[in-house]
Parts: structure tokens; sequence; C-alpha cells
């Protein structure tokens, strides 16, 4: 039986004016006890009592704490740094390789302008070089078969209109007679004059009409074959030679 059983106090409030409430004060049900902390006679003026299941205080930190932290900086210092260069580094790849394609698209460029350049300079001078050898074999044709302006001459009355009148042809005075001879019968039925013109040089000929001209000079018919070429060697620079 409970100690209030034998006293014959109830666990309940007495009446007010009971003389058992003094009783009851001085005890306390253990459900309605909340969080408690031990107290012992050293407990005055030393510490504070740590409530039930707390953690205790670790104190200051140790040398062994402060290199731990230390490292532990160190390590993400690094690792940051790490971050950060990988990330610089990989700017500055694409920084370059965008400069170096666009120096090398510069380069390319400039060498197709400088190889067009060349192209079109070795095409003039090749042509230059083919133009000058035309004209030395035909010089040198001329001078071993300079019967060929009576066909020169032919060829030009003939270019001319039958409808034309008033025919002349003009040739230089050693070619008179080749021509004369190798075109006789065709000066005839064109009914063409021909004189002599020291100012045709040989090889050549010139054609006037009442309908027009035709200019078969050696200089003429060079300029243009020459153009055709896509030079502008001239004929008579030859003489100079």
């Amino acid at each position: 039986m409970s100690s209030s059983s034998k006293s014959g106090y109830k666990n309940v409030p007495p009446p007010p004016g009971s003389k058992a409430g003094n009783a009851y004060t001085r005890f306390i049900p253990r459900e309605e006890l909340q969080d408690f902390a031990a107290w012992a006679p050293d407990s005055f003026g030393g510490e504070r009592p740590s409530p039930l299941g707390a953690e205790p205080d670790a104190g200051p930190p140790t040398e062994a704490d402060w290199q731990a932290q230390v490292a532990a900086a160190r390590q993400g210092g690094y690792q940051d740094g790490y971050r950060d260069g990988l990330a610089a580094l990989e700017g500055f790849k694409q920084s370059f390789a965008a400069q170096a394609t666009a120096q090398v698209g510069q380069l390319v460029q400039s060498l197709d302008q400088a190889f067009d350049t060349l192209e079109a300079q070795m095409a003039r001078a090749v042509a230059d070089t083919a133009v000058q050898l035309a004209r030395q074999v035909l010089r040198s044709e001329l001078q071993a078969q300079p019967e060929l302006v009576a066909k020169v001459a032919t060829e030009a009355v003939n270019a001319v209109l039958l409808s034309a009148r008033q025919i002349t042809l003009q040739v230089h005075p050693l070619d008179l007679p080749l021509v004369a001879d190798g075109a006789a019968e065709l000066l005839a039925a064109r009914g063409t004059r021909l004189i002599a013109d020291p100012m045709v040089e040989r090889g050549g000929c010139r054609v006037e009409s009442d309908l027009g001209a035709v200019d078969a000079r050696i200089a003429s018919r060079w300029a243009q074959a020459a153009a055709a070429l896509g030079s502008d060697v001239p004929w008579a620079a030859e003489a100079a030679e």
C-alpha cells in the first residue's frame, strides 16, 4: 500500500481550507514533471548543468582542428582555381581558334588573289611570247616567199562588194610585179587599178573603192591577230630589234 493510502490522503486536491493542503504541496506526481536537471551540492557558483541528452561543450578548437580547416580551405581554393583555370583555358582555346581561322582565311584569300594575278601575268607573258614567235615566222615567210603578197591582194579585192566601182589596189613597189603576175585575172575581172605605194609595207596591200576600203596592210592585220590572242605586241617593234 502506498504512503498516500497509509496517511489517508488521496492523489487529489483537498478542499479549500483543508489541512491536507500542505501535504499535497510537498508531493508532485511524475506525469506532471517536465524537463529537469540534476542538482549536486557543488553546482552553486560552478558551471550550469546541461539539459539531459545535450552534448557537452567541445571547447575552443585545437591546433589539429585549425590545421584541418586550413587544409580544407587550401583544397577548396585549389579546386576553385583549377576549375577557373580550365574555364579560362577553354575560352582561350576558342578565342585562339577563331583568330587563327580568321587569319588563315585572310591568308588563303590573299593567296588566291596573288595566284589569280600571277596566272594572268603568266598568260599574258605566254601570249606575248607566242605572238613574238609568230611575228618572226611571218617575217621569215614573207622574205622567203614574197609571192604570197599576190594571195593577200586577191583576198583583199574579193572582200570588196561586187557592186563596188573605181577599185584601186595599193602595194609596195617591189611587190607590184608579183601581184600583177599572181592576181592578173582577178584584177582584170574586177576592173581593179594596180598602184605602187612605198608607204605600204611589203607583204600587205590596201584596197579602196566607192563603197569603202579594205586595209590589208601587214601592221593592221597583225594588230587584229595579236588582239585575238590577248596581246598588244606591235608589228613594227621587230624592225627596231
